[in-house]
């Protein structure tokens, strides 16, 4: 519980921490602690897959439609056939109904979209979710309790966010489909990922100073798995110093990441901590840590930790 603590005493030291989650942690119901995490002020930031923006929000509204296939890792390819002729979208051992969860979050999305296509309004795709949860028209529909949709309370508190590579998600690909037809004019109504890049530049050169005691920056970074969700916020801070040449800006101050993926070349993993100083992510004495294990397991046992469970 090395990490648990470092993350404690991080806090403690006026810090804040950027949780980024990889994969598919909503269908996991990481919400359960992530949530509190979020209400009692230990997450100040989240940058996510679009699957884990909107899989919170599909939990929130078909939970009782779900099935649980505990034996996934036994399925035939027939038996994979019979689950998508019932339009249930496997997430290993669970399966997301399309109809009440992706088509009824759809149908609330695009509402959003075509209005605000409309009046040549421009969001970020957790701008929409924020939206859709603010109108208040998913509420009949809630199956899980909402103290335990880490969106709900994201949106209760205007978490700052940044959903990397949005584009493959299902909404994601939905809205494509809705630009192709013609429903949404302007294919730019939903903002990019280049502009999530730039917001993200503007929210840690505001937010980020040197910690009163301990770790060279009081931004910390709290990775769940590998690939882009990851991958994105770590650079923004050499993109700050050596692409903009600003000097005086904190490289983060903690950082751990749980991975049960093997670093190499082509490993979803992403780089160990170590090879992050050479690319000035991390400092020397940054406190780092690298946890082997599965995230769905380990993420929730730090949290309860952090949250004195």
């Amino acid at each position: 519980m090395d990490a648990a603590k470092a993350y404690e005493k991080h806090l403690d030291g006026g810090g804040k921490m950027l949780v980024a989650m990889a994969g598919a942690m909503s269908t996991a119901e990481l919400g359960i602690t992530l949530a509190e995490m979020i209400r009692q002020d230990k997450v100040h930031a989240i940058v996510c897959t679009g699957a884990n923006l909107e899989e919170d929000i599909f939990n929130l509204v078909a939970h009782d439609y779900y099935e649980r296939v505990p034996h996934y890792r036994n399925l035939s390819a027939r038996e994979e056939q019979a689950l998508l002729a019932r339009h249930m979208n496997r997430v290993t051992d669970t399966c997301i109904p399309e109809m009440e969860a992706m088509r009824r979050i759809e149908a609330a999305v695009l509402a959003e979209w075509l209005k605000a296509d409309r009046a040549g309004e421009r969001y970020f795709p957790h701008e929409f979710m924020y939206r859709i949860l603010r109108g208040g028209g998913l509420k009949k529909h809630y199956q899980i309790d909402p103290r335990d949709s880490w969106m709900l309370a994201a949106c209760e508190k205007n978490l700052p966010m940044w959903v990397p590579g949005w584009e493959d998600a299902t909404l994601g690909n939905m809205y494509a489909g809705h630009c192709i037809a013609g429903d949404v004019k302007n294919v730019h109504t939903v903002r990019t990922g280049i502009e999530y890049m730039m917001t993200l530049a503007e929210w840690y050169t505001k937010t980020a100073r040197p910690l009163r005691r301990g770790g060279p920056g009081s931004i910390g970074f709290f990775q769940i798995g590998g690939g882009i969700a990851g991958d994105f916020p770590i650079c923004v801070v050499p993109m700050l110093h050596q692409d903009l040449r600003r000097t005086g800006v904190p490289l983060w101050g903690y950082f751990c990441q749980i991975s049960d993926s093997t670093t190499s070349y082509g490993s979803y993993s992403g780089a160990v901590p170590n090879e992050k100083i050479t690319w000035g992510k991390l400092a020397a004495d940054t406190p780092r840590f690298i946890i082997e294990s599965d995230a769905t397991i380990v993420a929730p046992l730090v949290f309860a930790w952090v949250l004195g469970q």
